[in-house]
């Protein structure tokens, strides 16, 4: 399928969802996975062409958002539910796919001039709720989320940390819907974010600030207790910690020793800390 027409096909679809009476996100997934599915079916090299059908679709919802104007952060959720999806209908879904899909839904965003913080939970959502049951663990999925969002927000300009933040919480919400493992999804993509952070040159303690703020948000909105899920995500962040150097370790130790909002985390084997 030609992208020109990959594109106006999504926009249509969209615009349909976006003027009519149903529920947003399941419409948005609707549309976006057939395309996906169809756009991928007869194609030789599947993995390698995620990336370009992604940012065709991502660039046909969008535009269908701006000419309706509305649903923006329902459509960005939609939407990588339904890439997923749609690749899983063809191949495996890998951390390299969900990689592709996250950024591709950045860049989108930032065409239509918006602040990324602002779609970051949603895709975070989108993923980590469309990840179970696929070829890939929801804790090496949450992982290449928050590493590619980092990437990904560094690339466009946007608030790195405040996307970091976002993510953590929409993770949290994703495996919530999803009926996964919220500690699991809060750990892995805290641990994506270090990683992430290391890899653009971010502050890692702001990046680990970050991750606890998102994790305490998270635990609010789906019921888990501020202190698992605090201490799940200082676990992932430790761990990343510790594959960039000593440096990177002692800023992470420093931050989950403050705590975040009063809820102090508590580390494997050590006491509160």
């Amino acid at each position: 399928m030609a992208e020109e027409s990959l594109i106006g096909k999504v926009r249509s679809g969209i615009k349909d969802v976006l003027e009519g009476t149903g529920e947003v996100v399941s419409g948005t997934t609707s549309v976006a996975k057939d395309v996906a599915s169809n756009a991928l079916k007869d194609t030789a090299d599947v993995a390698g062409s995620v990336a370009g059908t992604a940012s065709s679709i991502v660039t046909g919802a969008l535009g269908a958002v701006e000419e309706v104007g509305t649903g923006l952060v329902k459509t960005v959720k939609g939407v990588v539910v339904g890439v997923l999806q749609g690749v899983g209908e063809i191949a495996t879904v890998t951390v390299g796919v969900v990689s592709d899909t996250v950024r591709a839904a950045f860049r989108g965003t930032q065409g239509m001039g918006e602040d990324a913080a602002k779609t970051a939970g949603a895709v975070a959502e989108g993923v980590i709720s469309a990840v179970k049951g696929s070829g890939v663990s929801t804790a090496d999925a949450a992982t290449a989320l928050g590493r590619s969002a980092l990437g990904a927000a560094k690339e466009i300009s946007g608030d790195v940390m405040a996307v970091a933040s976002s993510t953590i919480s929409g993770a949290a919400s994703g495996a919530a819907e999803a009926g996964g493992d919220v500690l699991a999804a809060i750990k892995g993509t805290a641990k994506g974010v270090i990683q992430g952070a290391g890899e653009i040159g971010a502050d890692v303690s702001d990046a680990a600030s970050a991750t606890l703020s998102g994790a305490l948000e998270g635990a609010r909105k789906v019921g888990v207790t501020a202190e698992d899920a605090v201490s799940a995500a200082a676990q992932g962040a430790l761990e990343a910690a510790e594959g960039i150097g000593e440096k990177a370790v002692h800023a992470v130790r420093d931050v989950v020793a403050s705590g975040v909002g009063g809820v102090k985390a508590v580390l494997k084997g050590e006491q509160d800390t």
